[in-house]
């Protein structure tokens, strides 16, 4: 018995004689606490050891014992536990072979996807936020005096495009190469071609935001090019 214990029961002796047992804290000595363990999965009744954790990496890595279970086989008789109906009842649309509805019905009320309000002009599913533009060619370009400077209403004046449905206009690669120099093309997205032809010609691409049409600061015409 250590020095400190000695003395410590020491000390519960002397509180003993002076005050009754009852009035002592018996809590305020306590124990250490036991280490706490617990199993994630029951390894040992597998016939497994439990994986090292500072070694799991994906290359070691199994699936759990009992994480993974057979499939079900239905239909093989009464004592298997899904034999006759197979789970699927006596009778009803449900119990029948085949596919019972198909997805989205919803028992003959109007289902959700036709509840819900459509956007005119918007295509449905996955392209329904996909950007859409009015193109200009490059060769459309062709036709217009060098070192000018070019937006989609300059075109319509030169009667070089028609009307778009379309209020963001993209400069894209046309049939013929870019031959005009010294050209200040002003739209709202570039492509990677389309840029480069542009520069080539000792020409400006000039990026226009999508909101004010006005042409962007540096800082949002390099975001812009980035998400491009």
């Amino acid at each position: 018995m250590s020095a400190l214990t000695a003395l410590l029961f020491t000390a519960i002796g002397l509180v003993d004689g002076l005050m009754p047992l009852s009035s002592i804290n018996r809590c305020a000595i306590s124990t250490p606490p036991a280490i706490v363990t617990m199993k994630v999965y029951d390894w040992a009744t597998r016939g497994d050891a439990p994986p090292a954790l500072e070694d799991l990496d994906l290359s070691n890595m199994k699936a759990a014992p009992g994480s993974k279970k057979g499939k079900t086989r239905k239909g093989r008789g009464i004592s298997a536990g899904q034999g006759a109906t197979c789970g699927f009842g006596c009778r009803g649309q449900k119990s029948r072979s085949g596919r019972s509805t198909r997805p989205g019905f919803e028992g003959g009320q109007i289902p959700l996807y036709r509840r819900l309000p459509k956007y005119v002009g918007r295509p449905m599913g996955m392209s329904h936020s996909k950007t859409e533009y009015g193109i200009v060619k490059l060769n459309v370009l062709n036709a217009v005096a060098e070192g000018s400077t070019v937006d989609y209403s300059a075109l319509m004046d030169q009667r070089l495009v028609s009307k778009s449905k379309y209020s963001l206009k993209k400069v894209v690669g046309g049939t013929e190469p870019l031959t005009v120099k010294g050209l200040t093309v002003k739209a709202h997205a570039f492509t990677s071609a389309a840029r480069e032809a542009i520069e080539a010609n000792s020409g400006t691409c000039v990026l226009l935001s999508p909101t004010t049409n006005r042409p962007m600061d540096e800082k949002s015409v390099a975001d812009a090019v980035d998400n491009a």
